[in-house]
């Protein structure tokens, strides 16, 4: 198939053959587990046990909190010991929500079972992927059951498996490639049955021969056609962006998704935990974790979550001061752990044991020469030294303006600036900058907002009140006019009744019997009248 170039990029040395000498190997399980609630991006996953409780391998420790979150499980039986804040792996050295689970040393399964994903609806697949706490472990943990979720405005009409893994050191997609592949397709199979693609293509970096060809076979066996592609190694072609434009020549648009052009992407060993949970009900408890730097047996090493790093660098045969040497992910994304006592995560790739040999200390940065060559490598096509200036400045809305958002810190700026400015950092310091103002303004709108709703309702209570006073006014005014009237018309009346008492009959004195029998029928005639009134 054709490829195609991303702009810029740097190819830096790759250190990776010591961590592939050896095939993946297991860990002893340790007998105590830390397991952050927060291993993935969105909400922090809500806890479903209390200390005490005695738990199975694969049970629900902690359940996804809205659309984006993802589940947390037990890698191994025993019982929850603790439930508090503790250090975890991240670059801010902060504590998290954990909880620490004592195996009890029998490894015991709860009920688990294969998926007929076939027989269900889609949307019941995704929520059940969402329970078994699915996410992108290519270093991103993005929730997966959301990409995977078909969009009719967007639909996905590609399937781009990323196998290019192109950060030094890093080989446990490599691996995981070379031994696991019909796993890996089979995933594939079902992801791409969920998103409707018409095609899916895995580009995997030249430097990964075996894991070409073991795929390429394993794809061979399978019923659904996947393409697999070599790309040319050059750091960062393993971003989501930089495979999507070398493998279709289509270009993700600043600040849309992938989606927006018809193509999704997942790391393979995000493709292999899919079929781990539909083809057996395992939800993701352990990955593959490269170990390499100064230690005894650099390699490849399959580890449940939760276990110490110390531990597990010991086990590669590591020394007891690599605790404070250590880095998670590559040298050029990764960080320092603030300590070698915290747990492996989803999003834990690598371990380095460090070294000076390594690692050199980073010469005092100089002043910035405008040479360019940041821009030159850079493989979003930014203005890195722009950029550099304006977050210096602190003029965030410039850096905003100059799409300081598409940059992905892949750290090919500061890799070739002769002035050795950490040009990534700055980089964050904006952006974090942005993020909290945004969010403060954000809030100030809300207060405002509620504010304006709260004098509005004020005012209409206010108005609601005069308008009844008034009401109730007329009303009284209105019913003293009518009392006045009954008491008038009342008044006329008896007036009349006095009036007619006080009439006395004239000429009714010396009658003739004729006329006074007359005058006995007209007052009995009356009195009959009145009485019908």
């Amino acid at each position: 198939m054709s490829l195609f170039k991303f702009h810029g990029g740097v190819h830096p040395p790759e250190h990776k053959l010591k961590s592939t000498a050896a095939p993946i190997r297991s860990v002893t399980m340790p007998l105590r587990l830390v397991l952050p609630l927060r291993q993935h991006v969105g909400n922090v996953a809500k806890l479903m046990v209390a200390v005490g409780d005695h738990v199975l391998k694969g049970q629900l420790l902690a359940a996804p909190d809205g659309m984006i979150s993802a589940a947390v499980h037990a890698p191994t039986s025993g019982t929850i010991a603790a439930i508090e804040e503790r250090l975890i792996p991240h670059a801010s050295g902060l504590p998290d929500l954990c909880i620490t689970l004592n195996a009890d040393g029998e490894d015991r399964w709860g009920d688990h079972q294969p998926l007929d994903y076939q027989a269900q609806e889609k949307s019941a697949v995704l929520d059940a992927l969402r329970l078994a706490g699915v996410v992108g472990l290519g270093g991103a943990t993005f929730p997966s059951h959301v990409k995977l979720r078909a969009d009719d405005a967007h639909p996905v009409l590609t399937l781009i498996i990323n196998g290019a893994e192109c950060e030094p050191y890093i080989t446990c997609d490599d691996l995981l490639m070379r031994e696991r592949a019909l796993e890996i397709v089979r995933g594939i199979e079902i992801m791409q049955y969920l998103l409707g693609a018409k095609h899916a293509i895995i580009g995997i970096e030249d430097n990964k021969p075996e894991a070409a060809a073991a795929m390429r076979l394993a794809c061979s066996q399978n019923s659904i056609s996947i393409t697999v592609a070599t790309v040319p190694t050059l750091y960062p072609g393993g971003g989501a962006k930089q495979l999507i434009k070398v493998l279709t020549g289509l270009e993700v648009p600043s600040g849309k998704l992938p989606t927006t052009i018809g193509v999704q992407c997942f790391n393979v060993a995000t493709a292999y935990t899919v079929h781990r949970f539909i083809d057996h009900g395992e939800p993701v408890i352990s990955r593959v974790v490269t170990v390499t730097g100064r230690v005894a047996q650099p390699g490849n090493y399959e580890v449940p979550l939760g276990m110490e790093i110390f531990d597990l660098v010991q086990a590669a045969g590591g020394t007891a001061d690599d605790s404070n040497g250590l880095v998670m992910g590559g040298p050029m994304m990764g960080f320092n752990l603030p300590s070698g006592h915290v747990p492996v995560v989803k999003g834990t790739n690598c371990i380095i044991a460090s070294a000076p040999a390594l690692f050199a200390p980073q010469p005092p940065a100089m002043p910035c020469i405008r040479c360019a060559r940041c821009a030159e490598v850079c493989p979003v096509n930014l203005q890195p030294q722009e950029l550099y200036w304006f977050a210096r400045a602190d003029n965030f809305e410039k850096a905003r303006s100059y799409d300081l958002f598409d940059c992905i810190e892949c750290g090919c700026c500061s890799y070739v600036c002769p002035s050795r400015i950490p040009l990534v950092q700055y980089y964050r310091y904006a952006k974090s900058e942005i993020l909290a103002s945004d969010k403060a303004r954000q809030a100030a709108n809300v207060a405002r907002e509620r504010n304006e709703l709260r004098l509005a309702r004020i005012a209409r209570e206010k108005e609601e009140r005069a308008a009844k006073h008034a009401e109730r006014a007329v009303g009284a005014r209105a019913e003293a006019g009518g009392d006045a009237k009954q008491a008038a018309i009342a008044a006329a009346m008896a007036r009349a009744e006095a009036q007619k008492a006080e009439i006395v009959p004239q000429n009714v004195t010396d009658l003739s019997p004729l006329v006074a029998t007359e005058i006995k029928a007209i007052d009995a005639r009356r009195g009959k009248v009145d009485d019908r009134d």
